[in-house]
């Protein structure tokens, strides 16, 4: 257990090769529990990696798994993740990562799932910064921003005030 936290914890400090090798032990093709956030983990990993076709079908599989056995929160993160791979295509699928992203949304908001929820909200700021629909791009970082220094999570507070500092640069 202690072993894919650390997998997890590696890749978002940009050590992804490293990553990979708990998460991957962890996650088994045929068992549904393993299917859950372990899975988002992997998944996350693999995006962060550039493997979007791995991440997301281990998404869209996290997503069922999670739906199936009633997890509303992995639900949620698989949403987001689901949502970050669109968005990172190139050119995006706007309107898949939009819709992700909301639903992810809806349930954080109803799970009380604030750091999801700000997270959600950067991955929408950027996804719009790159659809060059920029008043919504800044309401939507303001509100990441907003929401990272409420929580002092200030991992993530400095790429959401760049991502804030572009937008105002394509002004």
């Amino acid at each position: 257990m202690c072993r894919v936290r650390l997998g997890a914890a590696y890749a978002l400090s940009g050590r992804v090769p490293e990553a990979l090798p708990p998460l991957e032990q962890v996650v088994e093709p045929g068992d549904a529990k393993s299917l859950t956030i372990y899975a988002v983990w992997l998944g996350e990993s693999y995006l962060l990696a550039g493997r979007l076709e791995e991440a997301l079908r281990l998404g869209q599989r996290a997503l069922e798994a999670a739906r199936t056995q009633k997890q509303q929160s992995c639900q949620t993160y698989a949403l987001w993740l689901l949502g970050e791979i669109a968005a990172q295509r190139d050119p995006p699928d706007a309107e898949q990562a939009e819709a992700s992203y909301q639903q992810a949304l809806t349930l954080a908001k109803e799970l009380g799932m604030r750091p999801l929820l700000a997270h959600c909200h950067r991955g929408l700021g950027t996804l719009y910064i790159r659809m060059r629909q920029l008043e919504q791009a800044c309401m939507e970082l303001f509100t990441t921003i907003d929401l990272y220094r409420a929580m002092e999570m200030t991992f993530w507070l400095p790429q959401a005030e760049a991502a804030l500092a572009q937008v105002d640069g394509s002004r």
